[in-house]
Order: structure tokens, then C-alpha cells, then sequence
């Protein structure tokens, strides 16, 4: 028990450092990351490489897709695109129903996009809608982040649910389908639902904000000097039609599993479905629709990808601060101990699945990796138990999302984007996932009575 013993008094150290001393979050992390790993009995010569391969194998992707992300959120906004598409969706659908369009339409956008290209690129027209009804940003911002969420847990082609998947013997097609079922009712409740308890509880974050520290102050615009809603549209969600496009064609030909050796245009598919390469492609379209055929100098544009690159540089390393946290705690040999726990349990196979992944996801904070960890821990178990396999890949990424804190690199992302401190990242983030993740069991344990 000694290491759970360390590991919780390094998160109480590490809340401290930033709510009672005040230290930059990215310090704060590091330094705790260290001394959890010599608590935890790490080789002191190994805590700093596990601390780097942490950092280095958080941010290799990220870096492009965050900062490339960024820049194409900010051109879309500065050349009032954003402004536009918020005008269009509060004109159709009126101030009472834009949740619920934000909400579909981030449920939409995130089956094809990972959770933090989807935050990346949704939140400039957010934080413009929010802007052009008046409303608090988290009002819209909590249904969204909800959605984005639940097609990480339970949506392949998501990494997790289709690597779980692939360990388990499960059809990609069937979690699919399952997981839709799950998927919906668990961000209703977390998404709108969630809202109106929160405004409740934390009142004091439900403010309008006319700027955000990761975006600065919007321009104003008149509509009539903005980029048509289509082009501003097609621009925003280049990344998503990329990365659908090889979702739909990797279903078709290949049932829905990456292909092993692609080659002539299973390689081009594959390519730029590829978030890398998304953003690139996306970015140089990015430029012409926004820019150039806005009429819109090189140089002016030059400035707002410095002013996109330089508002995303600290949330960049405290991402990596967090990836660094969670890399000692695995390397420290925590999930071990978690999967010991449970060697001789009686609990029903789908409830232990999850229990298993809420104590991974707790201690490690990446829901890939405690979800991944989790997996390899219970593939005895179900196959002993006959379980159908798609229900069991549900409620391991049911279990995946909860009690996000500290060391999860969402909670530092979420924090960053909606302006909020530490004490309202927990009472609105951690338990915004907390709901997805027991609405998600909840929704397994009912379909485990009707398959």
C-alpha cells in the first residue's frame, strides 16, 4: 500500500505547489513527477529518462497537431470565420437550441477527430458563438468537451476502443453500434443535463468572457465583410473530412482495422487520415481559404500563426508536464499493483472491468493507457466468464474517463482553454467525466440484459 500511500501525497503536493504557492503548473508537475518516482523506489538514474520518454512521447504528435491546430482555429477567426459560422447556427437555430447544436455537432466532429484535435478546433467558433449570444462559454463548452469525450471511450476508430477491441477479440463493427447506444444518452447527461447542476455549484466559472488567455481579444467584424459560412465551414472541419474519408474507406475495404502494408492508394488513404498529415494538408488549405483568397497579405496572416503558436506554448508543456507525471507512475510499477488487487475477486466480470480501469485511469491518468493496461488484465477473465466482448471494450472505456485529475493531460487542456483554476477544473471536468463513466456502465450493465 506504500505506493499508493506516495502516490497520493504527490498529488496533495502537487495541488499545493500550484494552488497555495502560486508555482507555474508545468514546474509544479515536473518537480512532483521526480520526487513520486524516488517515493515510489524508481533508480534515481532512471527518473529523469522516464520523465523525458513521458514528455517526448506526449508532445511528438501533439506538437504539430496542437500547434498546427491552433493556427488554423486562429485564421479562421481572425479572418472572421469563425464569427460568421456562429451567426449562421445562432440564426437557424435560435439562442434556446444552440446547445444542443454545438453538442451534435462535436459529436459528429469527434467520431472522425481525436479528443484534443477536436478541442483544438472547435473551441475558437465556441468561444465565438458563446460571444455573439451572450451566454458563458462553459454553457456551450461543457456539452461539447461531453461529446468529444464519449466518442474517445466508446467510438472506434478512436485509439482506445479499437486497440481494446483488437486485444479482445471484439468486431470493431459491433462496438461501433454498441457504443452508439452507450455513447448518446451519457452525453446528454453529462453535456446539458450536467450544465444546469453546474451552474449550481460553480457558479463563479459561468462567467461571459469577451477574451481567453489561449486566444486573446476577438475582433469584431461585420457580417458582411466575412467568408461565406460554407468556406468557413469546410475549412474548420478539413481535418475531420480528411480523417473521415480513411475511417469510411478503412471500413469498406478493410473492416475497419488499419491496413499492415498499404500501398498505391491504400497508402494515400491512409496518409491523410493520418492527424499529421490532416493538419498539414489542412493548414495549406487554411491559408488560401482565410487568407489569400480573403485578400489577405502573407505578412498579416504571418502574425496570427505567431500569435496562435505563442498562446499554445505553455499549454504544450504542461501537457508534456502531465505525460511526464503519468510516465513515472507506470514506470513505477503502480498498474501492476492495481491488477493485484482484483486477482481473486467474485464481482461480475463487466463491473470488475470497470472498477480495474477507474483504479488504472486514477493512477495513471491517460485513458489509452489505462484502458490498453486494463484490457490485457481481464482478456482471462472474459473469456471464462463468456461475456460478449463488445460490452466488455464499452465499460473498459466507460471506466477509462473517470476521475480525471491532475495527472491526465485533458484535465490541464480543459483548464487552459476555458480560462478556469484547479478547484473549477475539478468540480466541472472531473466530474463531467465521472458522469460519462458511470452512465457508460450503467448503459453496458442494461445491454448485457437484451444481447
Amino acid at each position: 500500500m506504500m505506493s499508493f500511500v506516495v502516490l497520493g501525497l504527490g498529488i496533495l503536493f502537487l495541488l499545493v505547489l500550484i494552488i497555495k504557492f502560486k508555482i507555474n503548473t508545468f514546474i509544479s508537475l515536473i518537480l512532483t513527477a521526480a520526487l513520486v518516482g524516488a517515493g515510489l523506489g524508481m533508480p534515481l538514474d532512471q527518473i529523469p529518462t522516464s520523465i523525458q520518454n513521458g514528455i517526448g512521447s506526449s508532445l511528438g504528435e501533439l506538437a504539430i497537431v496542437f500547434g498546427f491546430g491552433a493556427v488554423l482555429g486562429r485564421l479562421v477567426a481572425d479572418a472572421g470565420g469563425a464569427y460568421r459560422i456562429a451567426h449562421t447556427l445562432i440564426a437557424k437555430f435560435g439562442k434556446k437550441r444552440v446547445q444542443l447544436a454545438i453538442m451534435v455537432a462535436a459529436f459528429i466532429i469527434g467520431i472522425a477527430l481525436f479528443f484534443e484535435v477536436g478541442m483544438v478546433l472547435l473551441i475558437p467558433i465556441v468561444f465565438a458563438i458563446a460571444l455573439e449570444a451572450s451566454v458563458p462559454l462553459l454553457y456551450l463548452g461543457i456539452p461539447m468537451a461531453a461529446a468529444l469525450s464519449v466518442t474517445h471511450g466508446f467510438l472506434p476508430p478512436h485509439p482506445a476502443p479499437t486497440a481494446i477491441a483488437g486485444a479482445l477479440g471484439a468486431n470493431p463493427g459491433t462496438v461501433l453500434v454498441y457504443g452508439l447506444i452507450v455513447a448518446i444518452p451519457a452525453a446528454i447527461v453529462a453535456g446539458p443535463i450536467f450544465t444546469k447542476l453546474a451552474q449550481k455549484f460553480a457558479p463563479d466559472a459561468f462567467v461571459v468572457k469577451k477574451q481567453l488567455t489561449a486566444f486573446g481579444q476577438q475582433k469584431a467584424f461585420q457580417i458582411d465583410e466575412t467568408p461565406s459560412c460554407g468556406i468557413s465551414v469546410l475549412t474548420s472541419l478539413f481535418p475531420v473530412l480528411l480523417m473521415g474519408i480513411t475511417t469510411v474507406y478503412t471500413i469498406i475495404y478493410n473492416d475497419g482495422q488499419p491496413f499492415k502494408n498499404p500501398k498505391g492508394i491504400d497508402a494515400f488513404i491512409t496518409m491523410i487520415g493520418n492527424p499529421v498529415a490532416a493538419m498539414i494538408i489542412s493548414l495549406v488549405f487554411a491559408l488560401w481559404a482565410m487568407g489569400w483568397h480573403q485578400g489577405r497579405a502573407t505578412k498579416d496572416m504571418m502574425v496570427t500563426v505567431e500569435d496562435a503558436v505563442k498562446s499554445i506554448a505553455m499549454l504544450l508543456l504542461i501537457i508534456g508536464g502531465g505525460a511526464a507525471f503519468k510516465q513515472i507512475l507506470i514506470d513505477g510499477g503502480i498498474s501492476k499493483q492495481i491488477s493485484d488487487l482484483f486477482i481473486h475477486s467474485a464481482i461480475s466480470p463487466l463491473i470488475l472491468a470497470w472498477l480495474i480501469t477507474v483504479l488504472l485511469r486514477v493512477a495513471l491518468g491517460s485513458a489509452t493507457v489505462a484502458a490498453l493496461t486494463a484490457a490485457g488484465l481481464v482478456q482471462p477473465l472474459m473469456a471464462a466468464s463468456g461475456i460478449n466482448p463488445a460490452l466488455m471494450v464499452l465499460v473498459i472505456g466507460a471506466g477509462s474517463l473517470a476521475f480525471s485529475h491532475v495527472n491526465d493531460a485533458g484535465f490541464w487542456m480543459f483548464k487552459e482553454y476555458f480560462d478556469l483554476n484547479v478547484k473549477q477544473t475539478l468540480q466541472i471536468w472531473t466530474v463531467l467525466e465521472t458522469i460519462i463513466a458511470v452512465v457508460g456502465l450503467g448503459m453496458a450493465l442494461i445491454l448485457n440484459l437484451i444481447v
